[in-house]
């Protein structure tokens, strides 16, 4: 395992386990989220410049036929309800793929990289304050 992913697994592990999370977690997680952020962002990179493409998603508006209910009031005032066919329309979100500029998500990567480098120096040493100033008791 490489250093940047055992860091990042170190510093977003204690933040999947508890959603609420105790004080040192949520220090941990307040002092390093651009880290984490970067890391996302280079994760997305170089799996797009691994697949030659990139995903993107887009909302497209559908309908199907469904089961609909009318309500109404019989001769004696009763309410009944029946059902019939009806369409009905329903978001749905698709992803498709999207050429990329392989030359620009280089350069994109070899940012992010120097970026997540410059920073890991600094979430290292939150993460070791936030454990020092928030003990955990086992």
């Amino acid at each position: 395992m490489r250093r940047n992913t055992a860091l990042a697994l170190t510093l977003t592990l204690p933040l999947v386990l508890a959603a609420c999370g105790t004080p040192q977690e949520r220090c941990i997680s307040r002092n390093t989220s651009e880290y984490r952020t970067v890391s996302a962002l280079l994760a997305e990179v170089e799996g797009n410049l691994s697949r030659g493409y990139a995903w993107e998603e887009r909302q497209v508006v559908r309908s199907r036929f469904a089961q609909c209910e009318r309500v109404f009031r019989d001769k004696d005032g009763k309410a009944q309800i029946t059902t019939y066919g009806c369409w009905r329309d329903y978001v749905d979100t698709e992803s498709y793929r999207v050429p990329i500029d392989p030359a620009a998500e280089i350069r994109k990567r070899d940012g992010l990289k120097a970026r997540q480098a410059t920073l890991a120096r600094g979430a290292e040493a939150a993460v070791s304050a936030c454990r020092a100033a928030y003990p955990e008791e086992a």
